[in-house]
């Protein structure tokens, strides 16, 4: 038994053991639901699937990190002891913002890959001004809302990240500038959240 114990732990403390196994435990899945059923084709409903997942898993990992760091990580900052402060500033954060910014960049560009499939693409770019689709119209306020989002990740909140992490050095003051600017749009990120996630939800209820 302890034997067992041992080999599951060694297992499992492995990140990479852990991803391949969920992935295979996946597939397994996905061979049980449909290939062993009534088989599948690699047709545009196939990849629209693929997308769709791929979307999804990319989009938790960006909001997910998102709310860590307004609900986790800034509210609790000034509680951690200075002594400890670099261990989150240099080895935690840099870490988290890594996946944090390519999530909100995957999600993006998932997001508009499976719009391409499914042909709604520039009805939902434009609002569905065109056609009048409400479906449409409410994709697209996830769209733009979830592109203005992964526009402050990239172009606003990393580099002054950055800044306020001390990864590119600068004065105090930058710091300070820094660190304020990276609160206000993490937390305007936030906001952006839920209506964005609503409407994207919203739109499987409505044509």
């Amino acid at each position: 038994m302890k034997n067992l114990q041992a080999s599951i732990f060694s297992f499992l403390s492995s990140l990479s053991k852990t991803v391949h196994a969920s992935l295979a435990l996946t597939i397994i899945l996905f061979l049980s639901l449909f290939y062993l059923n009534n088989g599948f084709s690699f047709d545009r409903l196939f990849w629209s699937g693929i997308a769709r997942y791929a979307h999804a898993i990319v989009a938790i990992m960006w909001i997910g990190l998102l709310w860590y760091f307004n609900f986790v990580q800034i509210p609790n900052m000034s509680k951690i002891p200075d002594d400890q402060k670099p261990a989150i500033g240099k080895i935690i954060a840099p870490a988290a913002l890594f996946y944090f910014r390519w999530a909100a960049a995957l999600t993006i560009f998932s997001g508009l890959i499976l719009a391409l499939l499914n042909g709604y693409l520039e009805d939902a770019l434009t609002l569905s001004i065109s056609s009048g689709i409400p479906k449409h119209t409410a994709i697209g306020i996830g769209m733009w809302l979830g592109i203005i989002m992964a526009f402050n990740v990239w172009f606003v909140i990393w580099p002054n990240q950055k800044r306020a992490l001390g990864i590119v050095d600068c004065d105090f003051e930058t710091k300070t500038k820094s660190t304020k600017t990276v609160i206000i749009f993490s937390r305007l990120n936030t906001i952006f959240s839920l209506p964005m996630l609503f409407s994207m939800i919203a739109a499987q209820n409505l044509y």
